[in-house]
């Protein structure tokens, strides 16, 4: 037998490990020169059974691992040391090629071998130049890591540039704790028959600022009826005492309602964004039909001493159009802000919302005050990004009014006074820095001021008899949202909707399914982010134009299954819920949406702050970080494929 010299072994080696690398991508996709030269570079290692290898953010890599037998098990360790988001590596596969390009080569995970766990590794200098050389080569893992992070759990513990503990202080302790946490005060009610003057007494010997009233008709003696309303210090001040009231009428006289309930899992800050929108100084915490006690805003304000719901309570109880200016003056600061914390920009779009929405409320009443009463019902809607609570900080005017019908003879007189109001409404509005609508999408203008049975011929007609125009109005005023006035209104158009979209309305989807196909990804064929001449020599995307098919394509689903949500996260959820949706689908969509959301609103911010510019829509992909536009590209092949579904979805009519 002859004898095999040592380079004879050394080449044979080699050779095997070249016909290994054939078979690992994307070392498949090399010349087989270079895979040759490559086998060569690889050194083995052997590690033993459960060793861990590599600490997450700690470990530096000595370079790319190939696994040649055993395995890895790669995971995050969350705050109480429990594994997460785990991966096996097997055989044929590698890993550390993202933690070497984006990582500044330390593991992005922490790494334990499996039994008989044998690897080779090629070096980080060697593993650059490859990826330096061949464009292929680093693309495949620069797409892979922008596939895992449309993974909303994985994307949570990577965080690209962004530090963790001030990350785990915004999300885990302000904008994660739950009213279960809370302290409530118990329940002290009476019954609506009690009188005024008793309910008083009553709540100064318990020192209490609201009792809550029950229903105390229709049952039988000694059964507790359920809570219709309540007393406060200032129901008694403004009615009782100011207003003169009888002390000794029933309660029910002169106590407030609705009540407003939310469940103990809920969290804190939904709780108080509630409560701005209700305008409730007080929560009552139920849980399958019991109450386990209340919590009012104080309370909750003054335990979120840091946090942005005490700007939005100074700003309602600001008394002139001066402070309300000064107040929206401060929110591109406040903005920024909670982005840096790491606070999610779904939480951003709505403490923005509950922002305008408080000051458009102060302005309605302030109108109100000095036109005096309205002729009739009315409802004054939001529509739009506002109407679904997602504004950024380059946001205008969109909202619209509808009011009861009357009698011919009263028309006119009716519609007088709601244009008038409209229109100083809209005014004071603009003049407070939320600008008037480009696309006069406003109450302000006639056509978006209407009775009721004219709003329904009005989405009678966009629907039967549609095209691009009438479509897109449809699609402004299906995003509403109500603010103020008479809700039952809304209710019954929507009623009214419901049963109109039953109907068969081809035409009309083919054309609500067009609107989410105007705009593609701007990917070029070769992978690459495409960007345009911005006027000034500078390159961009549009942030507002590449999200705006997930806004469309979702809302053509809503429509189809008659989903009302109005904000795009519940519509998916609701989607999702009724099966149209697969959770994957779900989460792929959502973490699309509000990661360009979070890019779109820092810019926004930045430029208001750092640049004293007006805000815009535009956005350099250069001056994100390599993992920020491996995202971006992989965001938008979500959105292709999504558009590629409406395409077959509504195949006969487009």
């Amino acid at each position: 037998m002859p004898l095999i010299t040592p380079a004879a072994a050394a080449a044979a080696a080699v050779t095997d490990r070249a016909e290994l690398l054939r078979t690992v991508e994307p070392f498949a996709g090399l010349p087989p020169e270079v895979r040759a030269e490559v086998a060569g570079l690889l050194e083995e290692v052997r590690h033993p059974r459960e060793a861990i290898i590599y600490q997450q953010d700690i470990t530096k890599m000595r370079g790319l691992d190939i696994i040649v037998s055993g395995g890895y098990e790669a995971f995050f360790y969350d705050s109480q040391q429990q594994r997460r988001v785990a991966e096996t590596v097997e055989p044929g596969q590698c890993y550390g090629g993202v933690s070497l390009l984006l990582n500044k080569k330390r593991s992005l995970r922490t790494v334990q071998a499996r039994a008989g766990t044998r690897v080779y590794v090629l070096p980080r200098a060697d593993f650059r130049a490859l990826c330096l050389g061949n464009e292929a080569f680093f693309q495949f893992f620069t797409s892979r890591f922008g596939r895992l992070l449309l993974d909303e759990e994985y994307a949570h513990f990577i965080r690209p540039g962004l530090p963790r503990t001030s990350s785990y202080l915004a999300a885990d302790q302000l904008y994660s704790r739950r009213l279960g946490t809370v302290e409530l005060r118990p329940v002290l009610a009476c019954s609506a028959g009690t009188t005024t003057q008793e309910t008083a007494r009553r709540m100064a010997q318990a020192r209490s600022s609201c009792y809550f009233i029950r229903e105390d008709q229709g049952l039988p003696p000694g059964q507790e009826g359920p809570i219709i309303g309540y007393v406060t210090d200032i129901t008694l001040r403004d009615k009782v005492v100011a207003g003169l009231a009888d002390p000794r009428a029933p309660v029910r006289a002169v106590m407030d309602a609705p009540v407003v309930t939310v469940r103990p899992d809920a969290l804190v800050h939904e709780a108080l964004l509630l409560m701005f929108r209700t305008k409730t100084r007080y929560l009552l915490v139920e849980e399958n039909g019991l109450y386990l006690g209340f919590i009012s805003r104080t309370k909750l304000l003054t335990d979120q001493a840091q946090s942005p719901f005490l700007f939005i309570q100074s700003v309602r109880q600001a008394t002139s159009d001066r402070e309300l200016r000064r107040g929206w003056q401060q929110v591109p600061d406040l903005v920024h802000q909670l982005l840096e914390q790491g606070v999610k920009p779904e939480l951003v779009n709505q403490i923005i919302t509950t922002l305008a929405d408080t000051i458009a409320l102060k302005v309605i009443e302030g109108v109100i005050n000095e036109l005096g009463p309205p002729p009739a019902k009315f409802v004054f809607m939001v529509l739009g990004s506002e109407g679904r609570q997602e504004q950024t900080l380059l946001t205008d005017q969109d909202n619209a009014i509808i009011y009861e019908d009357r009698a011919n003879e009263q028309r006119e007189t009716v519609r007088a006074y709601f244009l008038q109001f409209a229109e100083q409404v809209s005014d004071r509005l603009h003049a407070i820095g939320i600008s008037f609508c480009d696309g006069g999408f406003m109450a302000k203008n006639p056509k978006w001021t209407h009775s009721l049975s004219h709003w329904k011929r009005n989405y009678s007609e966009w629907m039967n008899e549609s095209n691009p125009e009438t479509v897109m109005k449809f699609a402004a005023s299906f995003d509403c949202r109500f603010l103020f006035g008479e809700e039952a209104i809304m209710d019954e158009l929507r009623v009214f909707l419901s049963e109109e979209l039953a109907q068969p309305l081809e035409r009309f989807f083919a054309f609500m399914a067009r609107n989410a196909l105007q705009h593609e990804p701007p990917l070029t064929f070769f992978n690459n982010i495409r960007t345009f001449d911005a006027g000034d020599g500078q390159q961009v995307i549009n942030l507002k134009r590449i999200m705006s098919p997930i806004v469309d394509l979702v809302r053509v689903y809503a429509l189809k299954h008659r989903v009302f949500a109005t904000n795009t996260g519940a519509r998916l959820a609701a989607l999702q819920q009724a099966g149209v949706f697969s959770e994957k689908e779900h989460q792929e969509l959502a973490h699309a949406y509000y990661y360009l959301m979070g890019l779109r609103l820092k810019k926004q911010a930045q430029q208001i702050i750092s640049d004293q510019t007006a805000p815009d829509n535009f956005l350099d992909p250069k001056q994100l970080t390599k993992v920020e536009q491996v995202t971006l590209r992989e965001i938008f092949k979500v959105i292709g494929d999504f558009q590629t579904r409406i395409k077959v979805v509504f195949a006969k009519t487009l």
